[in-house]
């Protein structure tokens, strides 16, 4: 049977649809069945609670780490990192989309998770004052946006197999460990750090998805 030429350019696509329907999908829907069940009181967030008492142990180590996710830290790490990628772009054709998407980006957050806050009204752990709003980790959002942007846009510089691998692999450890220290030191429960891990994961695969497509044409 001949093949039409759209049937031919379908079927590469789909493994690629696939991908990003799995990329953007699934932390997405882990997202949303978090939140319902914090809103809704559910079983997980019994089992979260149950977690953070034996995870939850304050010492100096996990507030050191839970500090790498504050504002005061975390955004002047982006900043730098887009001030670098500005001054070895700024010669270029839409030189400015990448560092204004990233800053946008970081902007987005607090507009995200203020809202999500006052939504869910959950209370805080033991550890903590009694309060409400520590759904989702807003230190988390904080950490994975701005090192993960900062990897973005800086991976393209990298000349070796390597030294983009440390990278990422630097930018996980850091934001992984701003969520451990979190945990680890009471402020939040880990569902609060896991949400907006799957809301960190959507944003900057959004970024990523957008970046490519805005410097598809683009010289590398």
């Amino acid at each position: 049977m001949p093949i039409s030429g759209n049937q031919v350019r379908a079927e590469p696509t789909a493994p690629s649809s696939r991908f990003l329907a799995l990329l953007l999908g699934l932390p997405a829907l882990l997202f949303l069945l978090i939140t319902w069940q914090v809103v809704a009181d559910g079983p997980l967030i019994r089992l979260d609670e149950r977690a953070s008492g034996r995870l939850v142990h304050p010492d100096r180590y996990s507030e050191l780490l839970a500090d790498l996710g504050n504002v005061q830290v975390a955004v002047p790490v982006l900043a730098v990192a887009l001030g670098y990628i500005a001054l070895r772009t700024r010669r270029t054709e839409r030189w400015w989309l990448p560092v204004t998407a990233a800053g946008l980006l970081m902007a987005l957050v607090p507009a995200l998770i203020i809202p999500l806050k006052d939504l869910t009204d959950r209370s805080g752990t033991p550890v903590v004052p009694p309060g409400t709003g520590y759904y989702p980790s807003g230190h988390t959002a904080t950490a994975g946006i701005a090192y993960g942007c900062a990897t973005l846009l800086l991976l393209p510089w990298l000349r070796t197999a390597l030294a983009r691998l440390t990278l990422v692999t630097v930018c996980v450890a850091l934001v992984l460990g701003v969520g451990y220290g979190l945990v680890r030191r009471g402020y939040h429960w880990p569902l609060d750090v896991a949400a907006s891990l799957c809301l960190c994961a959507v944003l900057l695969s959004s970024l990523w998805l957008f970046l490519r497509r805005g410097t598809a044409d683009q010289p590398r």
